[in-house]
This record gives C-alpha cells, structure tokens and sequence, in this order.
C-alpha cells in the first residue's frame, strides 16, 4: 500500500524533531558527571547536586534542558499521531466492505452480524468498567464496601451465559455462512456458468476459456451478471486466488485441482491478487478484473480468437518460467484440454528458481 505524500512528510517532520532533541539531550549530558554507586553525586562545582538534597535527578531550575525537551518531544509526537491517522486511512481500499458480487456481499454481512454480536458484549462491559469506577470512588459515602463478599449466583449467571450465548451466536453465523458460501456451490442462476481455468505461475496469473478457445495472462475478462465457475491449480508452489469485491479466496495447488464459483453484478474494473507469499515477485502477482457487459465480453472473445499467438506446450513451457511484472497479453488456445495436461502434470511444472544468483530480468533487486 502506498503511503500519502502528507503522510511521508509528517513522518520527516517527526523524524527530524527526535533528532535535534537527542542531540541537546547528548549535548547536555557531556555536561554531567557520572559517578559510581559508593561516591556521593557532585555537581560541577563540587557542592552536592539536587539529587542528594531532593530525592530528584539533575535538571535546571527554570524546568529547561534535556527531559523537558523529550518530554516536548513525547507530546509532539502523540499529537502528529493523531493528527495523521485519518491520513493513512485515505490510502486503504474498501475492498472487502465494497462488494461486487453475491458472495462478497454475503461475506460482508457475516462480518458486521459478527461484529454486532460482539458489541453486544464489549460495549455494556466497557461501560460497566467506567460504571463501577464512578460509583465505589472514595468520596461516594452510598457506595457499600463488602470485603467479605464471596459468591453471588446471579453475577455467576450473567458472567457466564452472556458470553456462552455470544459464542453460540458467532458460532452458528459461521457454521451457516461456511455451508452456504462453500466454494463449490453453484451459484443460483437461469444463466449457465462461464468455465475459467486459472494457473498460478511465477510470478503471474493464466486464465484460460476452454469453451471460448482464447486465453489470458494477469487481465481476467468476465461478463458481469453471468456466474463464473473457475477450476484452479498451481504450477508452481502453492498459491491463493482472491478478489477481494468479489469475495473467497481459494488455494492453487500443484497436482490437484479446486473450484470457486463467483459473479461480479455490476460492470467495471476490480483487483485480483495473490493473497500467500510465493517468493521474489509476489508483490507484483496481481491482475485486474474486467467485468464487461455480455455484448463486449463477446467482442472481447471474437478479436482475442483470431490475433495473438497459440498457447501450445512450447509457448506454456516459455511462459511457465520465472518473471516478474508481466503486462498483460492474451493467447489463442486450439487444445480444450490443456488445463488437465497441467493439473496432471503431463505438461512438466515450471522450472522454478535457477543455481546461483537470480537474473536480473526476474529479480530487478539483484545486487550487480
């Protein structure tokens, strides 16, 4: 997540306030005399030092010097604090509190019906915190004192079914969001699903349109209102699939196959992700969605089908090697069969990390 330019000047700011006063602080502590335990402590002109007559450490009499300047420094930073926390929220997302889709929207609803259960425990308990503290204060004369109290089977009954009943509540919203948002559940539709076939590679994305013979790399085109059903593995180590509007994401694995079904309700462009760390190019391991009307979306197949190269073994095999922040492009594919080449390992995994240093093309931080 990139940070705000406010953000990075308040944090200059900040930074260069320490500074300066860890540098008076040293300054004023060459000034001082250090003593070991049995020696009284002196001051520079020999006579006792206010510690010995006070009970206090050294500091000037007008309250300047190195402590009021950290204490200075405390509160300037407590008040930058404040003062930059709405700044960093401008640079989040809503992402998973901005569904797109079905799922995403169920999803969400989980999470503030949870939300609500668990408030409906915090907040009397922080109030009855604030509560309890106002009324036994010392000057309140009505307050009762019990030192002898002990049990009380009405508090025993409120501390324990309150929260039993709040686990009972989040416990049966999950239990039925999980069955009711399972992952392979088609969604509800007259529509029948489009099939997309994903591959986590290094360090990108593949989807392939088996029905539509056409193929992409980190730009995933859908039609928006029309459910999708993706079929998911890994050619490379393990890996997760996320859209974060549309909700649920899913492991890719090598070997083996998952399903997801998902639908995005509305045209416009979202963001997909790799959501596990992979390695050297992972933060660059994401891709945009595409949700097109069902015209465009058929424009879209008709002028991928008939440009671009063929995605054959040898062109996967290319593609399968490791790199890092590729741009999009797109395949024609004449093999319906090629995802299951890949699930079954028939079409070899990608050869992974080279012997020695990494080139440069695939991880633009090596060292020369």
């Amino acid at each position: 997540m990139a940070l705000p330019k406010s953000l990075k000047s308040g944090t200059f700011i900040l930074a260069k306030a320490v500074i300066r006063c860890r540098l008076k602080i040293q300054r004023s502590g060459k000034e001082r005399i250090v003593m070991t335990p049995d020696q009284p402590q002196q001051s520079r002109l020999g006579a006792p030092s206010r510690a010995d007559l006070h009970g206090k450490p050294d500091e000037p009499p007008d309250g300047t010097g190195p402590f009021r300047c950290l204490r200075s420094v405390n509160a300037r930073a407590a008040r930058c604090a404040v003062l930059m926390a709405p700044i960093v929220l401008t640079a989040c997302q809503p992402a998973v509190l901005d569904p797109q889709g079905p799922v995403g929207l169920a999803e969400k609803m989980i999470l503030i019906d949870s939300l609500a259960i668990m408030l409906a425990i915090v907040v009397p308990t922080i109030a009855a915190t604030f509560a309890f503290a106002w009324w036994f204060r010392a000057s309140n004369e009505r307050a009762r004192y019990l030192p002898d109290w002990a049990y009380s089977g009405r508090i025993e009954l409120i501390t324990w079914g309150i929260p039993l009943l709040v686990i009972m509540l989040l416990g049966g919203v999950a239990w039925i969001g999980s069955h009711d948002l399972d992952p392979a559940k088609p969604l509800p539709s007259n529509t029948p699903p489009l099939e997309v076939q994903v591959v986590s590679l290094d360090w990108k994305w593949l989807f392939i349109y088996p029905s539509q013979g056409v193929a992409s790399v980190n730009r995933l085109v859908v039609p928006a209102g029309v459910p999708l059903h993706f079929s998911l593995t890994s050619a490379s180590v393990m890996n997760v699939f996320f859209i974060p509007q549309l909700g649920s994401m899913i492991y890719t694995m090598n070997g083996m196959s998952t399903q997801l079904n998902l639908r995005a309700d509305a045209p416009g462009t979202l963001r997909g992700l790799s959501a596990h760390y992979s390695g050297d190019g992972f933060p660059d391991m994401h891709f945009d969605v595409l949700a097109l009307p069902p015209e465009q979306f058929a424009a879209w197949i008709e002028a991928t089908r008939g440009t671009g190269p063929t995605l054959d073994p040898g062109s996967y095999a290319a593609l399968a090697r490791q790199s890092i922040n590729t741009r999009p492009f797109t395949f024609r594919v004449t093999d319906p069969e090629l995802f299951q080449l890949i699930v079954t390992q028939k079409l070899p995994p990608g050869p992974g990390p080279r012997t020695g240093r990494p080139d440069v093309s695939v991880s633009p931080r090596t060292e020369d």
